[in-house]
């Protein structure tokens, strides 16, 4: 006959809570415990995408996500002296041209004093002005989200998705401009570059003419091709891409803003990943400026 009042389990020590797992779990994790460390998990990973466990791209995101954890906004962000901005005051006509020079869809834009950042000018809201030359600019400028160059990637990701936010300006320990970052630099630091609408066109030389008569060039792009573009004799006998030759030139790669001037072109960085230049905004240097040198 069974024991109308079985045997319980012996309850676990106050304070302490019981172990839920199987003995085969904590077996293999006795034999096979988890990664100590950062870098040990990133070994992992590793092993895992040689074991085809997990997908490269997957592998490479999942490493991006561990080191974004030490990253902050002063690591990514683009710095104030290659900010563009929009004066409050400009003409339209101004301002226009700078959003077509620039090809951005958000502009901080200032009053007076360059660093008085008060608010946000949408490029699409332009339009607006155009239909309505009357309007105040002012009634279309978004407010500016201000955040400190100490401040984590990964919290500034959760605030612009719950706040809907796209670009925050980032002040330095004294309140000053210290530069932008957008929600697409952040998460590119996570999936890697987030290819627009340009990046589709000319894959095989890299050279792509913008609608105010610019030319987009990959830092990848060859030399020769860019020669033969521009009708120019760029050397080619010790690197074979324009990034090779523009880092040469400066004696280090160039960071995003930065410009110099190589061969009557001028190559203005657009985008940097990864510790190269993504893309150039290339110019030709007018014939009295024509001799090289390093730009601002």
């Amino acid at each position: 006959m069974s024991d109308p009042h079985p045997a319980r389990s012996p309850r676990a020590p106050a304070g302490a809570s019981a172990d839920k797992r199987t003995l085969l779990t904590r077996l293999v994790e006795f034999v096979s415990p988890g990664p100590d460390s950062r870098e040990e998990f990133i070994r992992t990973l590793a092993t895992a995408e040689q074991r085809e466990l997990i997908e490269p791209e997957s592998r490479l995101m999942l490493e991006n996500i561990v080191r974004m954890a030490d990253m902050t906004a002063g690591d990514v962000m683009v710095a104030a002296p290659r900010m563009d901005r929009l004066d409050i005051d400009a003409p339209y006509d101004e301002l226009l041209a700078v959003v077509i020079e620039t090809s951005h869809s958000r502009f901080p834009v200032y009053e007076g004093e360059r660093d008085n950042i008060i608010g946000i000018l949408l490029a699409k809201d332009l339009l607006k002005l155009q239909r309505a030359p009357g309007l105040n600019l002012r009634t279309l400028l978004r407010p500016a989200v201000f955040v400190p160059e100490s401040k984590r990637l990964n919290e500034l990701l959760r605030d612009f998705r719950s706040n809907r936010n796209h670009l925050a300006i980032v002040i330095d320990e004294f309140g000053s401009t210290a530069g932008l970052i957008t929600i697409e630099d952040v998460l590119e630091e996570i999936v890697g570059e987030i290819e627009d609408e340009f990046d589709h066109d000319d894959r095989e030389t890299g050279i792509v003419t913008l609608a105010d008569g610019s030319t987009r060039v990959t830092g990848d792009a060859g030399i020769a091709a860019v020669n033969e573009a521009f009708g120019v004799a760029l050397p080619e006998d010790e690197f074979d891409t324009i990034g090779g030759l523009v880092a040469q030139h400066l004696g280090r790669v160039p960071r995003r803003g930065e410009a110099v001037e190589i061969g009557g072109l001028r190559f203005a960085v657009m985008l940097t990943r990864g510790g190269a230049v993504r893309w150039f905004r290339v110019t030709r240097v007018p014939a009295q400026a024509g001799a090289g040198g390093d730009g601002g």
